[in-house]
């Protein structure tokens, strides 16, 4: 279970392009997250699995194992299924997007990310975990009145 307390959200980013990665690091640099890199998604399921991060900015197209598996496999797992997801991905096509909410995305950003549509939508999201445990579908609904709030 995401760390609910704690002062500083952790943030998992999995991405195996080390650049997008960077990038995605430096979005969060001044903002009060931890964060750890995973390059692949056997690494993304394994530090989530220790480190317990309360959300997931999640590559889609990677080797080994894509993150519509490694999404899929954190909800399955009783220790990871209330980890926040936002896959970030250059996909856009309708089937992609399906792919990714049967998958268990909570969130999906079309890369290339604005810095200020990733923060809106990583602290959105980062609300909706903190409060708590709920069923998949009272937290969609959660999440999509928070953003409806925010205006993002």
């Amino acid at each position: 279970m995401p760390a609910a307390n704690s002062s500083r959200a952790k943030v998992l980013i999995a991405d195996d392009n080390p650049p997008g990665a960077e990038l995605l690091e430096a979005y969060l640099a001044d903002q009060p997250y931890e964060t750890k890199v995973a390059f692949n998604g056997d690494e993304a399921l394994d530090i989530a699995k220790t480190w317990k991060p309360d959300l997931v900015l999640l590559d889609v197209m990677m080797p080994r194992i894509s993150g519509f598996e490694v999404c899929a496999k954190l909800r399955e797992d009783p220790t990871t299924r209330e980890i926040g997801v936002i896959m970030v991905t250059a996909l856009d096509q309708p089937g992609d997007i399906d792919r990714a909410v049967q998958s268990g995305t909570d969130d999906l950003l079309t890369k290339p990310v604005s810095k200020a549509d990733l923060m809106a939508r990583l602290a959105t999201l980062l609300d909706v975990v903190r409060k708590g445990p709920t069923s998949a579908m009272e937290r969609s609904l959660r999440y999509i009145q928070s953003v409806e709030r925010a205006g993002a």
